[in-house]
């Protein structure tokens, strides 16, 4: 008898998972499926599992394909399974090639090709389905948003647009996504959400047509470069009935989270200073340095020390004032913002041409934090205190590039089953907006003097 493993979360059970079993069993006598528990799925950094393990369970038996089903909940299980049951075959889908060859030195290892596309029909007698996700652009950040993405429960990537086709098909053809557009509103119709990864200034229209043809919109930092654009899409969002959220993924991770809770239970005191930096070195040619309008550091990289700042000290921010160095161009290299409220101080830092130590510092009556460089991704971080030997230091899993997290939150709140909500509520948006508006105006009367 030759017997197959396949393990998997089998969450939202639909085609893919069906048809991957049927071929799973082909390949042998006795299949063996290993379910994962969502503690198991969740630190190794699957996100936003919704069914129950035993309704995943029962999913997985009903196909008929199944012999025997187990439980995987623990790293290194697979070794130990393959050996305890005689296993001959370890077969899981394509988009893990490579990933399992370890297990060559113990049995045969089959990697399937996956199903381009799900279908909906087993999961129409749910409150929810499978999010059909496009993606709007096709450069650097939509390139690690796809591996990203297969690691949360409840959506599927299925339509790429560019306006120019040859992008989109290449795009397509990398991520094996079933569609490519050059045509806007032949994308749209395809989805029901869309991840919009293009350059700032577009971001606006874009979000605008989505909205009006009710489609949900997940949008790259900075989302708008304009308090009255953000406050009317958003507005817009609201009258249709969509989900608008903006992916500054460090509002999502779960270490900064944890950090926000420290700052909010008064262990440090009242707050009265905030520091944040983010700082890196970009190529000459980058587009970043060439842009005269949209480029510039403070554009690209101050959505993330500015979310930290109105998350620890709100929005009634009294007077924000820029230094800038400019390169030979006129573009923004290194910009500080100083950020004054009723009883405390805040600075950002940023830089494409500066490099500096990027770093958190929130500095209260009792004590203060230190995340340490690169906050934004918030690994680890220490509170501090007068008294040395009251430190203590707090670790989180950061898993991959992060975008997981952002993307979970996205369509844990479109289905309505969103136990993290607020994690960047609009009006923070419309604020950091406001914000990035004032030092472009800023800019705008640099130039004028010259």
């Amino acid at each position: 008898m030759k017997k197959v493993i396949t393990y998997g979360s089998f969450d939202l059970f639909h085609e893919g998972h069906y048809r991957l079993l049927q071929r799973a069993k082909a390949l042998g006598d006795y299949l063996i499926v290993g379910v994962t528990t969502e503690s198991y799925d969740e630190s190794r950094g699957k996100q936003n599992v919704v069914d129950p393990i035993m309704e995943r369970i029962e999913h997985v038996k009903q196909t008929g394909f199944v012999d025997e089903v187990i439980i995987e909940d623990h790293v290194g299980q697979k070794i130990e399974d393959i050996q305890r049951y005689g296993i001959d075959i370890f077969t899981v889908g394509s988009d893990w090639t490579g990933v399992f060859d370890y297990l060559k030195a113990y049995c045969q290892v089959v990697y399937l090709e996956r199903t381009k596309g799900i279908s909906s029909t087993m999961l129409r007698e749910k409150n929810y389905g499978i999010v059909r996700m496009g993606v709007i652009g096709t450069g650097r950040i939509a390139h690690r948003f796809i591996p990203e993405a297969r690691y949360v429960s409840g959506s599927n990537v299925e339509s790429v647009y560019h306006p120019k086709l040859e992008k989109a098909r290449a795009y397509a053809e990398k991520f094996e996504l079933n569609h490519c557009y050059d045509d806007l509103d032949g994308f749209l119709d395809s989805v029901d959400a869309v991840y919009i990864a293009s350059p700032h200034e577009t971001h606006g229209e874009y979000i605008k047509k989505a909205l009006l043809q009710k489609k949900h919109v997940l949008c790259e930092k900075p989302m708008f470069l304009a308090k009255e654009e953000a406050e009317s899409l958003f507005s817009l969002a609201k009258q249709e009935g969509c989900v608008l959220m903006e992916g500054i993924k460090t509002a999502y991770c779960p270490g900064f989270v944890q950090l926000l809770g420290i700052v909010r239970s008064g262990v440090i005191g009242e707050v009265r200073d905030v520091e944040a930096c983010f700082t890196k070195l970009e190529k000459p040619d980058s587009r970043e340095l060439n842009d005269p309008i949209y480029g510039g550091s403070f554009t690209e990289l101050a959505s993330y020390p500015l979310l930290a700042v109105v998350k620890i000290l709100g929005k009634e921010c009294r007077d924000i004032r820029f230094e800038v160095f400019r390169n030979e161009k006129g573009i923004d290299v290194y910009t500080k913002a100083y950020l004054r409220y009723e009883n405390s101080l805040a600075t950002v830092k940023v830089g494409l041409g500066v490099k500096s130590e990027g770093q958190l510092l929130v500095s209260g009556t009792r004590g203060y934090i230190l995340a340490e460089a690169p906050w934004w991704k918030t690994r680890t971080f220490e509170t501090r205190f007068e008294d040395n030997s009251l430190n203590e230091k707090y670790f989180s899993k950061y898993l991959g590039d992060g975008l997981r997290y952002e993307l979970s939150n996205f369509v844990s709140t479109i289905n309505g089953t969103n136990k993290k909500s607020g994690r960047l509520p609009g009006e923070e948006s419309i604020w950091i907006a406001e914000r990035m508006e004032r030092f472009l105006n800023e800019e705008k009367r640099q130039w004028n003097r010259k």
